[in-house]
């Protein structure tokens, strides 16, 4: 008989992010964890308090994979690199996003994280508001762009052209609409989640002149 890891909270909070991911947000139960872990769900009340809890680590769990920025890092390549990967682990994990913004007690990860994004931010100079403007409209930018992705109405394998095809919009009607899909989209390979850069720079570059203003 093969001796499982003894159980703490980290090794249930990694099998109910892989319940989640198996059988999304719903899924996640004391009884199901359990059975990921293989054993009974009363054992997991020794390191987990309920379901409320269980959704709290489970949501602290999710900044874990996100990439921070060092402190005295330039300001710009890091809020790039921090955007990207919140981007990545979202879409990685699609139940994670209602989840982060509907918890209210706040975990240790989470709370390092923006702790360490605004310091990084006012070692550059921002300023108390432009640092909360900046977090504000980075991270509203990042979900809306990953809830956009994940609910896109294509499937598997189905690529733009074949979307737009069965659109079929008639140019009459719809005129720019028709001749932004034909200019941009029709024979271009086009991906919808290469638009995330063009955006994030914009963002980007109001923030570079408000700071300058400053």
């Amino acid at each position: 008989m093969t001796d499982r890891p003894a159980l703490s909270r980290q090794r249930i909070i990694d099998a109910a992010s892989r319940v989640a991911d198996d059988r999304g947000l719903a899924g996640v139960s004391m009884r199901n964890v359990g059975t990921e872990l293989g054993v009974e769900a009363m054992s997991l009340y020794h390191h987990i308090s309920g379901k409320d809890d269980l959704l709290d680590g489970l949501a602290d769990w999710v900044f874990t994979g996100i990439e921070l920025p060092d402190l005295d890092q330039p300001w710009r390549p890091a809020m790039v690199a921090r955007a990207t990967s919140s981007r990545s682990r979202l879409a990685s994990h699609p139940w994670a996003l209602g989840l982060i913004e509907s918890r209210r007690n706040p975990g240790p990860a989470l709370l390092h994280h923006h702790d360490t994004v605004l310091g990084c931010l006012r070692t550059n100079s921002f300023s108390v508001e432009l640092a909360a403007h900046a977090f504000s409209a980075i991270d509203a930018y990042v979900y809306g762009f990953v809830l956009t992705e994940l609910n896109l109405p294509m499937d598997a394998g189905e690529g733009a052209d074949e979307l737009v095809a069965e659109m079929s919009l008639p140019t009459d009607t719809y005129p720019h609409l028709a001749e932004m899909m034909t200019e941009q989209v029709l024979g271009k390979s086009y991906s919808y989640g290469d638009e995330f850069d063009f955006g994030l720079s914009l963002i980007l570059d109001g923030l570079e002149e408000k700071l300058g203003d400053g």
